[in-house]
């Protein structure tokens, strides 16, 4: 089993500072004297285009592009920029309850004839009432994963259904007669799929293709691989896993510390006490295990040999880093890799810059291990053998 290693693109900004997610909100704009924020980018076509292909040059298998509505959307963004690169993959998110299974299908099987087949799908079931209701989403927490079992067996069995053998379905949240697709995507797009709750393990188990968990440390991770593994199993099915961190990657550790130290030091005690009070909100059962290995304080933030908890200090999500030399760093994903865990999904701040350092400086340490592909290893250059592909 090797590795596959993906990227993020920062549709809701970037920039220099873990500030940034809603830089560019009405209310920033305006509290800048010139409407500029320090530090900050714009979600620009000519940015994400520039990130878009850095991955694509440095070996990335694909970039996850987020979903809120704090950031552009997904499926639109992606899309484009999938007219600028030639081999990478799109992990686009999406809401189960702000579509139509049905058109989430047929849009899948668009998506795969547009882009020769470079579409995987995140599954987001949502952790936030107050984002959900901007939707016109109202179910609670429980019942939006009840509703996201339902959305995931509409889609696969619109996938499979023909106009001579229709696919039926009758559920408390969806009532579908008669649904086919007229030409199914090809491939089927893998389903990526996180939640840390009862209720979100067995829809994992029964729907998705690869589980990601938020960078926790390597035994509670190993925990959640064996639980989700095992409800799989009673349903028949073999889950792969994933993770999702962010990098500081350096030459040495001591720049990759600084680094660090860096993004901290551009934090106020009110920023992080305001962003923790938002994050505390959340209903996510993932977000709170976020929370719990920082406890909102700035101290004692390295919680597992090079995992180092200052992003989930205002940043929702994804809230660990891994931090340190490009060694060590590489040491860590060998470490996880150990557990089971497959696909790597990784960002950095800035994510043009970050991609670089992670690109030259880990990608050769695993290619020497032998975790990489000969794709990845090479910096994302076909490997061309005769007969072959």
């Amino acid at each position: 089993m090797t590795v596959s290693l993906h990227w993020f693109l920062p549709t809701g900004g970037d920039g220099r500072t873990l500030v940034d997610r809603h830089a560019f909100s009405a209310g920033a704009l305006e509290r800048t004297a010139g409407g500029a924020i320090a530090g900050v980018r714009a979600p620009s076509l000519d940015y994400l285009v520039q990130i878009a292909k850095a991955a694509e040059q440095l070996g990335f298998e694909a970039v996850l592009t987020p979903t809120g509505t704090w950031c552009e959307d997904a499926w639109l963004t992606t899309v484009a920029l999938a007219q600028h690169t030639e081999r990478l993959k799109f992990l686009v998110a999406f809401r189960p309850g702000v579509i139509s299974p049905v058109l989430a299908a047929q849009m899948a099987s668009t998506y795969q004839r547009l882009t020769n087949g470079r579409l995987l799908l995140n599954v987001v079931t949502g952790g936030d009432s107050t984002e959900q209701r901007r939707y016109g989403d109202h179910l609670d927490h429980d019942r939006r994963y009840a509703r996201t079992d339902e959305f995931l067996s509409v889609v696969r069995g619109v996938w499979n259904g023909t106009a001579r053998s229709p696919y039926d379905f009758a559920g408390e949240h969806y009532r579908i007669d008669e649904a086919f697709s007229a030409l199914p995507p090809d491939p089927l797009p893998q389903i990526f799929f996180g939640g840390s709750s009862a209720a979100a393990g067995p829809v994992a188990a029964r729907h998705t293709d690869v589980y990601l968990t938020w960078g926790e440390p390597p035994q509670q991770v190993k925990e959640k691989i064996d639980w989700i593994r095992s409800l799989a199993e009673r349903e028949g099915r073999t889950v792969r896993f994933g993770i999702r961190l962010h990098t500081i990657s350096r030459d040495s550790a001591r720049d990759a510390w600084t680094t660090a130290d860096r993004l901290l030091d551009d934090l106020s005690p009110e920023t992080v006490a305001a962003a923790q009070a938002a994050l505390g909100r959340s209903e996510s059962v993932g977000q709170q295990r976020m929370l719990a290995l920082h406890g909102g304080k700035r101290e004692g933030l390295e919680i597992s040999p090079n995992l180092w908890a200052g992003v989930g200090l205002v940043r929702g999500g994804a809230g660990t880093a891994l931090v340190g030399s490009h060694a060590e760093v590489a040491d860590r994903i060998e470490e996880y890799h150990a557990l089971g865990v497959e696909h790597f999904v990784l960002s950095g701040y800035p994510h043009l810059e970050e991609a670089y350092w992670f690109g030259e400086g880990v990608i050769p340490e695993l290619a020497a291990r032998g975790l990489l592909t000969s794709v990845a290893a090479r910096g994302g250059a076909p490997l061309l053998v005769a007969g072959g592909r």
